[in-house]
């Protein structure tokens, strides 16, 4: 009997088919029943077997061999081809002198060497800290300090970036160990053309590798433990000093869930162009491509006419991304119609008011995307759309919660949870819940509490279908005059006129009304909006109380590399552009 005749043979019983299902996606531990896992067992991760992420490659290899795995600028390479990349940085990275538990920091955009580098720290149990791009000199040294990294890894330049100037200007170069103000950085790789003094050349570390054997090699990935540290992901650091959230090899699980629940097989062609060193593009395109067979097509960086055209010529079927990449995406397509035809689906990061109708028209133009929650903290897949989840659901909720996760809405004011439909903080927990955040005991404590509860600082509500519904962040509710407005319904109004290209919404301290909003509006190319056009089309079609206070146009927005609006930033331009509260009048 085949597996679909099986689950089938349940009959009416759903609750029989459920388990089945369970039971064959999810193996239980030996000697355990499904119906037996209690959630203190599904949070630790009992109930599937655990591998480390160092060892997908191998494994990928073995099942995929010949079969191409990675696309970029012109560049192509078969899962063999990764998989031995992989070991031989992971042997120059022995030779080197990277033992377990060392910390190994990437600085460098999407490419295939950030791959095999990625993987084979984690193949020889030392511990991966990706680092942000867009960071500059004393953000980066924040978390090469702040890690304990023993050896960075970057590229020499990108474009008109020079990365080594920066580092040069962290570490004086030849400096004597432990005189600089990095003691614990004892190596920088560096991938360039010409080698450069004080700095190991990418090629010369592979190389030493030759000294390290395969059974030496072996032995290192054998004596790596699945639940040790693989990495730390730095949150983004749209406000204060970014945190390390530590997590293990979980990951895998998780990432096979979703890779399961959008039916992703080695016939698809994945489209990354997001971050690598972002849990978004970490999750779903390196680990998807290795555990499913997957073809990766890989950018450097996010450029939507490009995107277009690279998803034309190598049909890809899957794509992932922010609000903002899709529409810029359909801009770009608008501007140059391309055959998009190939893509069926992938991960639209919505759910959130200001993100509905981008949503809506982005499934016209991809397919079936499907919407879903996550952090840092926890992991992309917290909540999860399926394929045949409506369109309603698709672009007004954030997905059902995944198997081994649980989740609370939670009053802040009393600390009960909500009911259906009321808003509150959400609090998660679950198997890949970070270990806290490296070296912040405190603020771990604060944001996990003793029940394993993660309070994400997020707001949302349980619908009726079980859905998650994303609020945004609490920290951006606006309180306007006694009222609760949600930034995200303005802006989503904003957007609404014609005129209006993208729109954000922040507070600003008021005498009288305690804040008030203060909306930042890009126009579509082509207008000519004014403050008072725009607000006109507010009055009367929304509540009074909601209406900005004041309209300042820009250019562009600050985002984050993850495509996030900054509004730290848009504050603090507010703050810049406005007298202080007690100057101006409140009156509407």
């Amino acid at each position: 009997m085949t597996e679909p005749e099986r689950l089938g043979a349940a009959g009416s019983s759903k609750a029989h088919l459920r388990l089945q299902c369970r039971e064959l996606y999810y193996p239980p531990t030996a000697g355990v029943s499904a119906a037996d896992h209690t959630m203190d067992s599904w949070r630790s991760g009992d109930w599937f077997e655990k591998r480390t992420i160092g060892s997908l490659p191998e494994v990928a290899a073995r099942r995929w061999g010949a079969r191409e795995a990675l696309a970029f600028k012109g560049r192509r390479l078969t899962f063999e081809d990764l998989a031995a990349g992989v070991d031989r940085v992971a042997r120059g990275l022995v030779a080197l002198g990277i033992g377990p538990g060392d910390k190994v920091a990437l600085w460098m955009l999407n490419r295939p060497e950030w791959i095999e580098a990625a993987f084979a720290v984690m193949k020889i149990g030392a511990v991966l800290v990706p680092i942000n791009t867009r960071l500059r000199t004393e953000d980066v040294a924040y978390i090469i300090d702040q890690s304990d990294t023993t050896a960075l890894i970057l590229a020499e330049r990108s474009g008109p970036i020079d990365y080594l100037a920066m580092v040069r200007e962290l570490v004086p170069l030849g400096s004597a160990p432990g005189a600089t103000r990095l003691p614990e950085l004892r190596h920088i790789v560096l991938l360039c053309e010409t080698p450069r003094p004080e700095t190991t050349a990418w090629d010369e570390m592979v190389a030493g590798g030759a000294t390290v054997d395969e059974r030496a090699l072996a032995a290192r990935a054998a004596a790596v433990d699945p639940e040790d540290l693989a990495f730390l992901i730095y949150t983004s650091g749209t406000t204060g000093f970014p945190k390390g959230a530590m997590h293990a090899h979980r990951l895998i699980r998780n990432v096979t869930d979703r890779a399961f629940r959008l039916a992703i097989t080695e016939q698809d062609v994945i489209m990354m162009y997001l971050p690598l060193f972002h849990l978004f593009a970490f999750s779903e395109g390196m680990l998807t491509s290795m555990l499913t067979g997957a073809r990766q097509v890989l950018t450097e960086a996010f450029d939507a006419a490009e995107s277009l055209d690279l998803i034309a010529r190598e049909r890809a079927t899957v794509l992932h991304g922010f609000d903002t990449h899709y529409k810029e995406l359909m801009e770009a397509h608008e501007r140059a119609p391309r055959d998009v035809s190939s893509v069926r689906t992938g991960i639209l990061a919505a759910g959130m008011s200001s993100s509905t109708a981008i949503a809506r028209r982005a499934r016209k133009l991809f397919g079936s995307l499907v919407s879903g929650y996550g952090m840092s903290e926890i992991g992309v897949g917290v909540t999860i759309g399926a394929l045949d989840s409506t369109e309603e659901q698709s672009c007004e909720a954030s997905g059902a919660l995944a198997p081994g996760y649980e989740l609370r809405i939670v009053d802040a004011v009393t600390g009960r949870d909500q009911p259906a439909g009321a808003p509150g903080e959400i609090f998660v927990r679950g198997y890949t819940l970070m270990r806290g955040y490296y070296n912040k005991p405190q603020a771990t404590a604060d944001a996990i509490d003793a029940d394993g509860w993660l309070h994400t600082g997020d707001m949302g509500l349980r619908r009726a279908d079980g859905h998650l519904r994303f609020m945004g962040r609490y920290k951006d509710m606006l309180k306007i005059g006694g009222e609760n407005v949600d930034p995200m319904e303005v802006e989503a109004f904003l957007m609404s006129h014609p005129a209006v290209s993208l729109a954000a919404v922040v507070s600003y301290p008021d005498a009288r009304l305690s804040e008030v909003g203060v909306a930042f509006v890009r126009r579509e190319p082509g207008h000519a909006l004014t403050d008072e056009e725009l607000l006109a089309h507010c009055r009367g079609r929304i509540a009074s109380f909601k209406i900005p206070r004041h309209v300042f146009f820009v250019d562009d927005f600050p985002m984050t590399s993850s495509g996030k609006i900054q509004k730290v930033k848009l504050r603090e331009d507010a703050v810049r552009r406005l007298p202080a509260p007690g100057e101006r009048s409140s009156a509407p």
